[in-house]
């Protein structure tokens, strides 16, 4: 495989916002510099650590994507977590810093100078940040395999999220914070303009910082459990087992688990059939079943067994499709 087509299996998202927080924060960078604003430089900050960690997490994921080797034959679907993970002690790094940066500028705040400067810059940044808070709103909705558009998109993806992929999950809370800084930024920039309290631009560092730390608490939850070992939402298994029983001489499911490997589901379970059935006949509806199960986008790897249909029902989906 070559280096173009390693990539190519990266999270579109998490490219997106590394390449868009890379212009932000070298744009900010330069506003912080010129101007001395806290609040710039905090906000500075929060586009640095979000271009360092998005960078960390395409990688990542273009790996997970890898294929199982003799060595590693479950997959290194599991590798994203463990590069979420990274970016979320930079995330925390980068909040500890902005929060001492702000409280700095609290006990000895200082004038700062090219306000309009700062607006522009600021205003700017909360447009691209909103930009890639929209596209990631609209890969949340398309993994959780919601038929949601237009105005819908928003509660959608705050209703779906935990559906996304590790780096989707990652962009879209990143982006939630990193326009909503931007925000905060700009409302502190004006209004210590205005009021000549120069220490508010401080307090708007810290703000930032705290919501940084507050994110990154969130995302490394969610994908150290990950990293683990998860089952799948109920969502998931809902829609698997409804895939299971509808296929022909499936008459109960035994035991199944689905574990989440990254963003992808690994699929365990035993299956009852119609009594009465070859083994020839059995193993053509095991793979049968396997193979419509992994038609699922989600579904990475199939392990079933088969046995004889005993008297208790464990599962029962309507409408069923009968033997031919």
């Amino acid at each position: 495989m070559s280096i173009i087509d390693f990539f190519k299996q990266g999270n579109t998202s998490s490219g997106i916002s590394a390449l868009g927080n890379v212009a932000l924060a070298v744009i900010k960078g330069i506003g912080a510099v010129i101007s001395g604003s806290g609040s710039m430089f905090a906000t500075t900050m929060h586009s640095a650590a979000d271009a360092t960690n998005q960078g960390f997490v395409f990688f990542g994921s273009a790996l997970a994507e890898k294929e199982p080797t003799k060595r590693f034959p479950a997959g290194f679907g599991r590798v994203i977590n463990l590069f979420v993970l990274v970016a979320v002690a930079i995330v925390t790094v980068m909040a500890y810093e902005t929060i001492i940066t702000g409280w700095e500028g609290i006990r000895h705040p200082e004038t700062s100078t090219n306000f309009w400067m700062n607006v522009i810059i600021l205003t700017i940044s909360i447009a691209i940040d909103g930009s890639v808070l929209i596209k990631a709103m609209n890969e949340v909705v398309k993994e959780s395999h919601s038929s949601a558009s237009g105005f819908q998109v928003l509660p959608a993806a705050f209703k779906n999220i935990r559906y996304a992929a590790p780096p989707t999950r990652l962009v879209f809370y990143e982006d939630i914070v990193a326009t909503f800084g931007a925000f905060l930024a700009l409302v502190f920039v004006v209004l210590s303009d205005i009021t000549g309290m120069y220490m508010l631009d401080g307090v708007g560092s810290v703000l930032i910082g705290l919501l940084l730390i507050g994110i990154a608490l969130k995302i490394g939850y969610d994908n150290t459990i990950g990293l683990i070992g998860v089952a799948a939402p109920k969502k998931v298994d809902e829609r698997i087992t409804k895939i299971v029983m509808d296929q022909e001489y499936v008459e109960d499911i035994k035991a199944m688990r689905i574990l989440q490997e990254g963003k992808d589901y690994h699929v365990e379970g035993y299956v009852e059939l119609k009594k009465g059935l070859s083994l020839d006949k059995a193993d053509d509806i095991k793979r049968q079943i396997r193979e419509a199960v992994l038609d699922d986008s989600d579904i990475d790897d199939v392990t079933l067994g088969v046995i004889e249909a005993d008297e208790k029902q464990n599962i029962k989906i309507e409408d069923k499709p009968q033997p031919k």
